[in-house]
């Protein structure tokens, strides 16, 4: 239950958003190491009182936290308002795409309300979310959006899984990951997981994943023998370091691996690891590093097909839910250390 303090700190928030300004989170110290609540501050900013011709004003409902927002802000100065996607609701306009109740998806960072005028943006423009049809809609954060479209294009057209391969997915049970395995069952392959604590791997298994590997407690290079007897054909890399290294050794000849992330590393300093070009020449490997806007003219294509997955039954979803702005930092640090199953999202 929230004391008494949190509930009048909520209101007082509450009133001052009603009276015409926006609250944001700003990037007030570069990161060193793991985030701290120190490289964040907590501003207000007045609203305009009009729109003008093109603008709409949108109230946050969800907001993203991921983590490739720890190396992205390295490039902003301190001060800069924290990147990021948010679900909400457009409450006036001045834009006949997007009219006054309508739920949108826009790159407008850590803030409560935004004014946007999509004409001006030369990339990361908002869209209209697709009817969910009952489900929330808090998944065009997750599944149903950028994390979802993430793994349906980067396992299909980067790795091309062919039925009874061997996928490996590492950072398995976060939003790209637990999805991108799930693909990989629907099709025909073994699906293999790497997580790090055992709730983890027993909720992979839950969802359809043949083996889960929690990294910290065992030896992943003896557990990964067990799982995949046949060798590794996909690897999903979400992680790098010493988990990536382990599942090079293992690849069978002409396996493929799509680089999504290494989150292993945002934190910390880059680990070494064995060079692993002999493991690309004699097993004539194929690695790519990719980001999900490469597919953007096709977005749609990959929420619709995740869509009728879930609809189908065959793509299971989790949510880890904060609950208050105020808290934006407190989810970003958690996910960051591992602490969420599925999607990190904050409901405002």
């Amino acid at each position: 239950m929230k004391s008494l303090w949190q509930q009048l700190v909520r209101q007082r928030q509450y009133a001052t958003d009603a009276a015409g300004a926006a609250r944001k989170w700003i990037y007030a110290k570069a990161f060193q190491g793991e985030p701290h609540h120190g490289n964040f501050r907590l501003e207000t900013e007045p609203l305009p009182a009009t729109l003008q011709p093109g603008e709409f004003l949108a109230q946050a409902e969800y907001l993203s936290v991921d983590p490739y927002m720890r190396p992205y802000m390295l490039a902003y100065p301190e001060g800069s308002l924290m990147i990021g996607g948010q679900i909400a609701r457009v409450t006036r306009s001045e834009n006949a795409h997007f009219p006054v109740g309508a739920t949108v998806f826009g790159q407008f960072g850590w803030r409560t309300h935004t004014v946007c005028d999509p004409a001006r943006l030369e990339k990361d423009k908002p869209y209209v979310l697709p009817d969910f049809g009952g489900l929330p809609t808090s998944l065009g954060l997750g599944i149903l959006g950028m994390p979802g479209n993430t793994a349906y294009f980067g396992l299909q057209e980067l790795c091309q899984p062919q039925p009874g391969e061997t996928v490996v997915v590492s950072g398995a049970a976060g939003a790209v990951g637990s999805v991108v395995g799930q693909i990989a069952k629907i099709k025909g392959c073994r699906a293999v997981g790497i997580a790090g604590t055992e709730e983890k791997c027993e909720w992979l298994r839950k969802i359809g994943f043949d083996a889960a590997i929690n990294y910290k407690r065992n030896d992943v290079y003896g557990e990964l023998k067990k799982a995949a007897p046949r060798g590794v054909d996909c690897y999903f890399d979400n992680v790098g370091g010493s988990v990536t290294e382990t599942v090079l050794k293992q690849m069978n000849v002409y396996g493929r691996i799509a680089v999504c992330g290494a989150i292993s590393n945002y934190n910390s300093a880059v680990g070494k690891v064995t060079d692993p070009q002999r493991q690309f020449v004699f097993k004539q490997l194929r690695m790519e590093g990719f980001l999900v806007w490469r597919w953007n003219d096709r977005w749609l294509e990959g929420i619709e097909g995740n869509l009728r997955w879930i609809r189908e039954g065959r793509l299971a979803y989790e949510e880890t839910v904060t609950e208050g702005f105020e808290r934006m930092p407190d989810a970003f640090i958690d996910m960051l250390r591992g602490g969420n199953t599925g999607k990190a999202v904050v409901k405002v």
